[in-house]
């Protein structure tokens, strides 16, 4: 799952994908709408493959909360997370990451990782399937060749 090229912009509302590079801009197409529009050097922008969450442990990045999500709900969030409570959000982010730092981790950064995650599946942006690791193949040593005596 590559999220290098899907940004969230400070100050705009939703999820973009990064289409072009030109000279102090981006274009960005709106993941909800399909409009681009330029995005400057000025423009707060953060990948979504560099937001990671706060745990007890070692902070765990959005992929793999992602991840979280879809083992145990699926395609879909089973609930609204729009109207939720903070009490309802705060369980069923426990639910997915139980390990999720209570004092850190906000409402309404719950409320933001139900919306883009549910966002990203719905425009089918995101890809579950686990790459198997190759087991690495053994080339056989030079065997030192047998003098014959």
């Amino acid at each position: 799952m590559d999220l290098t090229k899907i940004v969230s912009i400070s100050g705009k509302p939703g999820l973009y994908i990064i289409k072009s590079q030109t000279v102090g801009r981006l274009i960005v197409e709106s993941v909800a709408e399909g409009k681009c529009i330029p995005a400057f050097a000025r423009d707060r922008m953060s990948s979504l493959e560099e937001i990671s969450i706060f745990s007890t442990g070692d902070d765990r990045p959005l992929k793999e909360v992602f991840m979280m999500i879809h083992e145990k709900m699926g395609d879909k969030v089973d609930f609204d997370f729009k109207k939720a409570s903070n009490d309802e959000l705060r369980e069923k982010f426990a639910f997915i990451m139980p390990d999720y730092d209570e004092d850190a981790v906000y409402p309404s950064d719950m409320k933001k990782v139900f919306q883009w995650y549910q966002m990203l599946v719905d425009r089918n942006l995101l890809d579950f399937t686990v790459e198997e690791e190759k087991p690495e193949v053994e080339t056989p040593e030079a065997q030192p060749e047998e003098k014959e005596g």
